[in-house]
């Protein structure tokens, strides 16, 4: 299974991006995605997973009510639409898979030891 997170840029505070990240080896059906990001010096953070079920979502306490995660299966890509964006939120984004032997529901908190591929990152930078 292959990953690639793409969408990052420079926005300013209160702007909006969205990240993709697209599956290939595979069908994106079988997968839970994560979505993780890390600042420079700091360790890196989940921030949303979604489900192979749609339904279940998990959303970091930092980014609840400003970011958005979401599945299209028939394109192999998960989207993570960040709006009212801060410049804590600058970080280089990475997403994630996990398959069965991992579980593919989103539980109550992430974790990067759970999941077994990576994608490169994409650099998001939130600057006026």
């Amino acid at each position: 299974v292959q990953l690639q997170a793409s969408g990052g840029g420079l926005v300013q505070p209160g702007g909006s991006l969205r990240l993709s990240c697209i599956v290939s080896g595979s069908t994106l059906d079988y997968y839970r995605i994560g979505w993780f990001r890390q600042a420079p010096g700091k360790e890196r953070e989940g921030v949303s997973c979604i489900s192979t079920s749609k339904s279940r979502t998990y959303l970091g306490d930092s980014v609840k009510g400003r970011f958005t995660v979401s599945r299209d299966n028939a394109k192999n890509t998960v989207y993570l639409q960040m709006n009212s964006l801060k410049p804590e939120d600058t970080a280089i984004y990475y997403c994630a898979a996990a398959g069965r032997k991992y579980g593919t529901t989103c539980g109550p908190y992430m974790t990067r030891l759970n999941y077994e591929w990576w994608g490169q990152g994409t650099l998001v930078t939130v600057s006026s």
